[in-house]
């Protein structure tokens, strides 16, 4: 059975368009499906329609995307000298042309999406599209009541002149939490509890998104994602 999305999704999966702009071509009756003309961006498609924009047959590019259960003690980078590296898990060919979209700390476990797919690979790391990620954070004190609305109006963090983006904090126990964040500074959840005289003592990214780790995949393991797991990344993002 094929998989379905919604229109606009599907264009801007398969093309270099934003979903904006996807939703703009569409309204116009740009774009075509299997040979008919649609208006409504948020009618589903099956994922392998045939898609013509302004009249010309667009083919859906070979890119690739994996999710990935990313052990302790690994680096998200291509290569590293002193440690070893997320990509060294993979058993793909390319390993180059490959983009880790939104990268964790060496002592962060959790999901990891990697493709060679620049412009999706930058709408999930782009604060401007508010794509949540979702972390289980363990600390060494307990977190205060009050620390749920710190974190929703923001948060003066060191050496950073902003407020964070508004954090959604869900106190799971006295000492474990659930945090949804949009941007990704440099070590931002360390950082954050840190404002609040907080320690992180465990770290791990749940979510990105709408996407959620396949619980399935031991640390260390991977699986391509599916067409419609692509589309659905970004399906909590602005549009």
């Amino acid at each position: 059975m094929k998989e379905s999305l919604r229109l606009d999704r599907y264009v801007s999966s398969v093309t270099d368009y934003s979903r904006s702009d996807a939703k703009k071509l569409i309204k116009t009756g740009e774009v075509s499906v299997n040979g008919q003309v649609l208006h409504n961006p948020a009618i589903s498609v099956p994922s392998d329609a045939q898609l013509e924009i302004s009249g010309q047959f667009v083919r859906q590019a070979e890119h690739r995307y994996f999710m990935l259960n990313k052990p302790d003690d690994y680096v998200c980078a291509n290569r590293d000298r002193r440690h070893a590296t997320v990509m060294d898990l993979l058993d793909e060919d390319n390993l180059d042309n490959l983009i880790i979209a939104g990268r964790l700390d060496r002592d962060t476990t959790g999901l990891v999406l990697i493709t060679d797919n620049g412009q999706w690979a930058h709408q999930v790391m782009s604060p401007k599209s508010r794509c949540y990620k979702r972390y289980r954070v363990q600390l060494e004190k307990a977190v205060p009541e009050s620390a749920v609305d710190r974190f929703a109006k923001g948060l003066f963090i060191q050496e950073e002149k902003r407020r964070t983006l508004p954090a959604r904090l869900n106190l799971l126990s006295e000492k474990e939490a659930l945090l949804e964040i949009c941007e990704g500074r440099f070590h931002q959840v360390k950082r954050m509890f840190a404002a609040i005289d907080n320690h992180v003592v465990g770290l791990h990214r749940e979510a990105i998104g709408e996407l959620e780790l396949d619980l399935s995949l031991a640390e260390g393991e991977y699986r391509s994602l599916t067409a419609e797991e692509v589309a659905i990344v970004l399906g909590n993002a602005q549009a």
